[in-house]
């Protein structure tokens, strides 16, 4: 690991392995729990989470020549605002960790809202911005959207909504996508053929369902049960319970208390979880999880803890408090932007450079943007113990074909 000033690196297509300048030498950090779901738990204001406080002043940070647009919801009340800070400190510390950094941040605050993010875009793009970065939430996406495509101006925003992904938006985001095709291959590789699951009867969960029935169908495996749940869980679990003798994996993906739960019914509806192999996503990074004497010995995909430990670190000694998970996203953005800056010329921010198959080097390990504007990222597979998760299999080193 290098020292206090990391790159972003792009890895490239002649040397696979040589950083274009991402953040390949950044020590990678602990995840939280609620990867996931922890942008979705925002609240942006109104009746539940207040008024949003008043809004932010634009700032610019750094003098370089490229200027790059961030919008985030810095006066949105409650959580979202609190992460929005988080994030923009992110943004900053990576600004000032990375060496001589050829760009400009123009930084707007969008209040949490759809409009506040169209007016934020606008501005930055009337000041010379050449990419955006943000928003944060899925609602406020297609607004910016709307004013870059016909420019032709490429987006990087943080929601966990695949939905709002598409032509010249990525996602720089973790998605429940990765997690399930990271832990159903490796279950594959572990002689793993079928598979049950139980997931919650919502927005995630339906992303879950159509990631892992894929996931399992490209690896030849089969679903013998799939149930969702509301807020009855007794039902769902005894269907699953009943079909668990002709599994070898079950599934439960939610984050660490309902996951804990989702297994205490299980094991009422007379389901023997110490018999089968349990997975489980990026949620499970939870003491919750680690805690449980049923969930001991199950699998989840994440990303190595140790990236995010060392930025919380650096993050700490810089501002004096504990980063927001997500904060990583911006930190990565802006260091991403950063090399690409000073490696890719005038292609820097063309798709076909933000789409490099090998992908890029960050600090929560490799992603890559895909064309469709979702991401995919190396994951680690933890295994649940009661100190906390311990690797089985690390991240990988780059991206197959």
């Amino acid at each position: 690991m290098e020292g206090p000033h990391h790159r972003t690196t792009p890895l490239s297509g002649t040397t696979r392995r040589t950083a274009l300048g991402l953040i390949v030498g950044a020590p990678l950090l602990t995840a939280c729990s609620g990867i996931q779901q922890s942008l979705s738990q925002f609240s942006s204001g109104g009746p539940e989470g207040g008024p949003a406080g008043p809004q932010q002043q634009p700032q610019a940070v750094g003098t370089g020549q490229v200027k790059i647009g961030l919008i985030l919801p810095l006066s949105a009340s409650g959580n979202a605002g609190l992460a929005a800070q988080s994030m923009r400190n992110a943004a900053e510390m990576a600004l000032a960790e990375f060496q001589n950094p050829n760009i400009q941040l123009l930084i707007k605050d969008d209040g949490g809202s759809p409009q506040g993010a169209s007016q934020g875009a606008q501005q930055a793009l009337s000041e010379g911005a050449e990419i955006i970065l943000g928003p944060l939430f899925a609602g406020s996406v297609p607004a910016v959207a709307q004013l870059t495509r016909p420019r032709g101006t490429s987006v990087i925003a943080f929601s966990t909504d695949s939905s709002v992904a598409g032509r010249g938006v990525y996602l720089l985001s973790f998605l429940p996508e990765s997690d399930i095709n990271r832990i159903v291959d490796y279950s594959s590789g572990i002689g793993k053929r079928s598979f049950a699951a139980m997931v919650p009867d919502n927005a995630y969960g339906n992303v879950v369902e159509a990631a892992f029935k894929q996931a399992v169908g490209r690896k030849n495996g089969r679903v013998v049960a799939f149930e969702q749940y509301g807020a009855d869980r007794a039902t769902p679990a005894r269907t699953v319970a009943q079909s668990l003798g002709q599994a070898d994996a079950l599934l439960l993906a939610d984050d660490g208390e309902s996951v804990v739960a989702t297994a205490d019914a299980l094991t009422a509806a007379g389901a023997n979880l110490h018999n089968i192999q349990l997975l489980g996503t990026g949620l499970w990074d939870n003491p919750r999880v680690f805690a449980s004497p049923v969930l001991q010995g199950g699998l989840y995909a994440a990303p190595d803890p140790a990236g995010f430990r060392s930025f919380a670190g650096r993050y700490r000694t810089k501002y004096g408090g504990e980063p927001v998970r997500t904060a990583t996203l911006a930190y990565d953005a802006v260091a991403l932007m950063a090399a690409l800056a000073r490696t890719q010329g005038a292609q820097r921010f063309a798709p076909e450079t933000l789409t490099n198959p090998s992908g890029f080097a960050g600090i929560d390990g490799l992603f890559r943007f895909r064309s469709d504007g979702t991401n995919e990222r190396g994951l680690a597979v933890m295994k649940v113990a009661s100190g906390g998760g311990t690797a089985v299999a690390g991240s990988p080193k780059s991206f197959g074909a």
